[in-house]
C-alpha cells in the first residue's frame, strides 16, 4: 500500500471510530434533563404495561393465599401435579402466556412500551452460570416487540439472595442480596450477562436494575446507605459492555422513596418509583417531583393500577399532568376486573387453591385436576380470554369501538 493510501485509510478509520459510538447512541432512546427523548430527537411519553406473571409467578395472580413466593408456587404445582407433568405445565404456561398475538395486541392498543419482570433463575443456574429456559423466551419477546414497533423494559423482580425482603422477590423473607456477597456478585453477573447480549439493541428502553427493594420493616437504617452503591456497581458493569443504555433506579421501601439517594453518580439514569391505591391529588407524588426539581431527572412509574377504572383514569391524569411515564399492572390475570386481559376462572379452581394453599390435605380427585389444569392453560391465550376494554380506556388508550374500527 503507498504511503498516501495508508494515510487516507488511517483517517477514514480515525473518522469511523468517532462515529460509530454516535451512531450506536443515536438508535437508542437517551435522557435530557427530565425527559426521556427518543431516536428521532422527539420527547417520549411512556404508556407502558407490565408482563407480570410471565417469567416470574406471584401467587395471587393465581389466587392462591398462602403460595405466594415462586418457589411456593412450584412446590403447590409440584404436589398437584407430580414433578414431571408440572414442568410440563411450566412449558406450556409459559410459551403461551405472552405470545406475539399479545404484544401485537398491546402495540394495537396504545401502549408504546412492555416492562418484563425477570426471576434471575430462569436466567442463571445456581452455581452462578449463565442459563436457562427464560433467554430463549426473552429473546422472543423482545424480537416480537421490535416487529410491533415497542419499547422493553428490563426488571429483576427477583434477585439472587432477595432485594425486598418479601414474596415476590422469592427469597427467605429478608433481602439478604445487602447482606450477602455472593449474591450481589451473582446479580452483578447476571445484569453484564443481559447487558452483553442486549447492547445497543434499540429495542431495549433500559435495565430496570432491582425490583422494590428493601421493604419498610425491615433493617433501613443499615440498608438504605448500601442501595445507592450497588446500584453504582452494577451501572458499572452494565455500561462496561452496553455504554449509553438508560438505567432505571428504583427507590427503597417497595420503590416510595429516594431519600437515600444523591445526585445522579452517571449520565442516562432515570428514577423509578411504585404507588398503589394512592391519593389523586398532586400530594401524592409531591416528594418525588422535589427529588426530580432538585437533580433535573425523569421519573417513570413503574407499577400502579389494580384498583377502579376510575381511579386507574385519575392517577394516570395526574402522571402525565407533570410529565412522568408509567407503566401499569398488570397486562394478564387471572378472573380479575382491574387488568387488561382476565383469564376465566375454570371450574373446580377453589379445589386447586385450597391444596395448594395447604387448606386441603388430600389431593382433589384426578379428573378434577386435569379438568381444571387444561381450562387453565386454554384460557390463557389472548383469542380465549377476555378484553377490558374500560381498563384500557381509564389509560387514556383504545376502547373496543375504536379497536374494531382500526381492524
Amino acid at each position: 500500500m503507498r504511503p498516501v493510501t495508508r494515510f487516507v485509510s488511517a483517517i477514514v478509520a480515525v473518522l469511523l471510530g468517532w462515529c460509530a459510538p454516535a451512531l450506536a447512541q443515536d438508535r437508542l432512546v437517551r435522557i435530557e434533563g427530565k425527559h426521556f427523548i427518543a431516536p428521532d430527537g422527539r420527547e417520549l411519553h411512556l404508556k407502558g404495561i407490565n408482563l407480570g406473571n410471565w417469567l416470574m409467578p406471584e401467587g395471587y395472580m393465581f389466587k392462591f393465599e398462602v403460595a405466594k413466593a415462586p418457589h411456593q408456587i412450584y412446590d403447590a404445582f409440584d404436589r398437584l401435579l407430580g414433578a414431571e407433568r408440572a414442568t410440563a405445565f411450566w412449558r406450556s404456561f409459559r410459551d403461551t402466556y405472552i405470545t406475539r398475538d399479545d404484544i401485537r395486541f398491546i402495540k394495537s392498543a396504545g401502549f408504546n412500551m412492555v416492562r418484563i419482570p425477570l426471576h434471575w433463575n430462569l436466567f442463571m443456574k445456581e452455581d452462578g452460570s449463565i442459563d436457562g429456559e427464560g433467554w430463549r423466551l426473552l429473546d422472543r419477546a423482545i424480537g416480537w416487540a421490535r416487529e410491533a414497533g415497542l419499547y422493553v423494559i428490563l426488571d429483576l423482580h427477583a434477585a439472587p439472595g432477595g432485594q425486598t425482603g418479601i414474596n415476590h422477590d422469592d427469597g427467605p423473607g429478608y433481602p439478604l442480596m445487602f447482606y450477602v456477597p455472593r449474591d450481589r456478585d451473582l446479580t452483578v453477573r447476571l445484569w453484564r450477562a443481559i447487558a452483553e447480549r442486549y447492547a445497543g439493541d434499540p429495542t431495549i428502553l433500559g435495565y430496570d436494575l432491582l425490583n422494590e427493594p428493601i421493604a419498610p420493616y425491615h433493617d433501613t437504617a443499615t440498608l438504605n446507605p448500601r442501595l445507592e452503591p450497588f446500584y453504582k456497581r452494577l451501572t458499572s458493569a452494565i455500561r462496561a459492555v452496553d455504554p449509553d443504555r438508560i438505567v432505571f433506579l428504583a427507590g427503597g421501601q417497595w420503590s416510595s422513596s429516594f431519600d437515600m439517594f444523591g445526585p445522579p453518580f452517571a449520565r442516562n439514569l432515570a428514577y423509578t418509583f411504585h404507588s398503589f391505591w394512592a391519593s389523586t391529588k398532586r400530594d401524592s407524588i409531591q416528594r418525588h417531583l422535589n427529588f426530580a426539581n432538585r437533580y433535573d431527572v425523569p421519573l417513570f412509574l413503574g407499577e400502579t393500577g389494580e384498583l377502579t377504572d376510575q381511579w386507574n383514569e385519575a392517577f394516570r391524569k395526574l402522571q402525565e399532568a407533570h410529565d412522568i411515564g408509567w407503566s401499569f399492572w398488570t397486562y394478564k390475570n387471572l378472573d380479575s376486573f382491574s387488568t387488561v386481559v382476565s383469564i376465566p376462572r375454570p371450574d373446580g379452581w377453589n379445589e386447586i387453591i385450597a391444596f395448594a394453599d395447604g387448606k386441603r390435605r388430600d389431593r382433589p380427585p384426578a379428573a378434577l385436576v386435569d379438568r381444571a389444569i387444561a381450562h387453565y392453560l386454554a384460557g390463557i391465550p389472548l383469542a380465549n380470554a377476555t378484553i377490558r376494554w374500560s381498563y384500557l380506556a381509564s389509560l387514556g388508550l383504545k376502547s373496543a369501538p375504536e379497536a374494531a374500527a382500526t381492524r
